[in-house]
């Protein structure tokens, strides 16, 4: 149903976790998957794979908290494979910590990653795709930490609310241009950012029971949606935030 061919995508932090999951399903859906990741190895490794599915891929060595290198990528890209029609903005850090120890450098670290990042790249993504008509789609990696409170995760929520205020901003301001944005809210999933809560039972044992599903996400639970929101058939989809997260939010 889902016809990528000829489409490129670029996903950051896509060589592992979430971002790798979508890039495998978007390859397999025919697109180009250019990798933006800090670590060299990693985006190797992330290509081969990639490539080894049959998809076209390459990948940029890029910090999306720093406005040149994200510039840079953005060329580098273009350079390498002529266009960019979709920019999933996945890359994020955690930076969990009570409120009483919560250091401003923490904090700006958080917010420098997680949300200067995605509008450092969206940026870049809609003045190509404006420049070259012809559309787009923009999709923000959020989380389901958006639209509940945790304790210690204050700056890690806060980052990811604001990408649900980015998108809806985009979502009206680009609409004449073809350009469609959306969230995408992963649930609890077995990344390496969360290794450390797998090994706390009864957080795990908490989270899993309120779950309908009666498990956590894989990177892979979140192939469909990447292809999905990517889709350039989808016009009058734009400004929405999709959920993914096996009830957790809703039960």
């Amino acid at each position: 149903m889902f016809d990528l061919s000829d489409r490129v995508v670029v996903v950051t932090g896509g060589n592992a976790g979430i971002g790798l999951g979508m890039a495998r399903a978007l390859v397999g859906a025919g697109a180009t998957v250019s990798v933006w990741g800090r670590r060299g190895d990693r985006n190797d490794a992330a290509v081969a794979e990639l490539e080894s599915l049959g998809g076209t891929a390459g990948s940029e060595i890029v910090d999306v908290a720093e406005e040149s290198q994200v510039e840079a990528a953005m060329a580098a890209t273009l350079d390498r494979f002529g266009r960019v029609d979709t920019m999933i903005a996945n890359a994020g850090v955690g930076g969990a910590a009570a409120m009483l120890d919560q250091t401003l450098e923490g904090w700006r670290r958080v917010m420098a990653v997680n949300l200067d990042g995605a509008f450092l790249c969206f940026r870049a993504a809609t003045r190509h795709m404006v420049e070259r008509g012809g559309g787009g789609a923009l999709v923000a990696v959020s989380s389901t930490s958006a639209i509940h409170g945790a304790a210690g995760n204050q700056a890690y929520s806060v980052s990811k609310t604001g990408l649900l205020a980015l998108v809806r901003g985009l979502a009206v301001e680009f609409a004449r241009h073809g350009i469609r944005a959306n969230s995408l809210l992963p649930g609890w999933t077995e990344t390496e950012m969360t290794e450390p809560l797998l090994g706390w039972e009864k957080f795990t044992s908490a989270t899993t029971a309120r779950t309908p599903v009666r498990r956590w996400g894989v990177p892979e639970d979140y192939g469909a949606a990447a292809v999905f929101l990517s889709d350039p058939t989808l016009t009058f989809h734009t400004g929405d935030s999709v959920v993914v997260d096996g009830g957790y939010t809703i039960f």
